[in-house]
């Protein structure tokens, strides 16, 4: 049986508001605190990797154990805090040529769905928006654990990932090569329950 989810958190990353969530907690995601991050993995050329991560983006979930149907997420990314640990890269990769961060500064993602899969996993689905266009992905995700902190608070945390094809969001990588033309997404995080 399928207690505590990988709910809607993830996402992930890029998550989001949902459906009726009458008992479901609220938790803030823990993006100032350096207890939540958005990666990416794209091929360099087929010859090696490279990583990079969004540093600015906040968002919310919802999650009930109990009733883990209604469980939603909801982010906010700004892509213009894209790092690659490359300055001449990560403006290249702001420009106009790929993610236009001046014409499309913000992605979000807002969930539509959960299905459990397994005890502490599941896929969530969602509307992913970036680069002007709007795409529904599934993301499978993991909870990683949930329970009080030293503070007095209450936190669950998450981890998913999925690939994009950059094309469904009309980014053209040109003459690259086909293997530089999709893009892992990693996300992981832990909330704050509200």
């Amino acid at each position: 049986m399928f207690k505590k989810s990988a709910i809607a958190a993830a996402l992930s990353a890029t998550a989001l508001m949902g459906v009726s969530q009458a008992q479901a907690a609220d938790y803030a995601i823990d993006s100032e605190g350096q207890h939540a991050f958005i990666q990416f993995k794209i091929s360099h050329l087929g010859y090696s990797y490279i990583l990079g991560s969004f540093e600015e983006f906040s968002g919310s979930f919802q999650y009930d154990p109990e009733n883990l149907e209604s469980a939603s997420a909801q982010l906010e990314v700004q892509v213009a805090s894209l790092n690659s640990n490359h300055a001449e890269r990560d403006k290249h990769i702001k420009s106009d040529d790929f993610l236009n961060v001046g014409e499309y500064p913000t992605a979000t993602f807002s969930s539509t769905g959960f299905e459990p899969s397994g005890e502490g996993e599941g896929v969530l689905t969602g509307e992913l928006t970036l680069h002007g266009e709007t795409r529904e992905i599934e993301m499978p995700v993991t909870l990683l654990g949930e329970g009080e902190d030293p503070w007095g608070g209450y936190r669950a945390g998450f981890e998913g990932s999925t690939t994009l094809e950059l094309a469904d969001y009309g980014i053209d990588m040109g003459d690259f090569p086909e293997v530089m033309h999709e893009l892992e997404l990693y996300v992981t995080f832990e909330g704050v329950r509200q």
